[in-house]
């Protein structure tokens, strides 16, 4: 009986052998009803794995067809399932805090509107914190945002300044 070292063939040999579309038609067919594996060609005809999937996408069933079929555990499915119903659960929530917000904002127009005041925070790029000494601009950046505030508000400060250290 011949010994597996006997029946190896060297790599030149490899190289030389052309294997027929017939045989790999027959190759593909009984991996595709599962018959057989690749490695276990692989290990029979001394081919590698990258030319037997070659065949596959060459003379496979699958090939002309633009659906693939997907092989997925049922962990995988239901954890999908998962993941949709979490999805949908957050979609919820999220357009029930914008009616909340389009609730509010109508809120805050009705009560400017009826009270004729600003409720909303006005926010100024020129806003800043006032820790250094005030220079002639900053000056003038007090009496225009003390003038705002009183055409705001109605009311004015003592002396017309804004206080160091706040935020505007």
């Amino acid at each position: 009986m011949a010994r597996l070292e006997q029946l190896k063939m060297t790599t030149a040999e490899r190289r030389q052998r052309k294997f027929s579309d017939n045989f790999k038609i027959q190759k593909v067919r009984e991996i595709e009803t599962g018959q057989t594996k690749v490695s276990e060609i692989c290990s029979q005809y001394q081919v590698a794995s990258k030319n037997v999937y070659l065949w596959i996408d060459k003379f496979g069933s699958m090939k002309n067809k633009k659906e693939r079929m997907i092989v997925e555990t049922d962990s995988d499915t239901r954890q999908l399932l998962e993941l949709k119903k979490r999805t949908s659960e957050l979609e919820r929530i999220i357009g029930q805090k914008q009616i909340l917000i389009d609730f509010q904002d109508k809120m805050i127009e009705l009560a400017e509107e009826t009270y004729r005041v600003d409720i909303k925070k006005k926010i100024f790029p020129h806003h800043r914190i006032l820790l250094k000494k005030p220079t002639t601009v900053d000056l003038q950046l007090k009496q225009t945002l003390s003038k705002h505030r009183t055409k705001q508000t109605g009311f004015s400060s003592a002396d017309g300044q804004i206080p160091a250290r706040t935020f505007y």
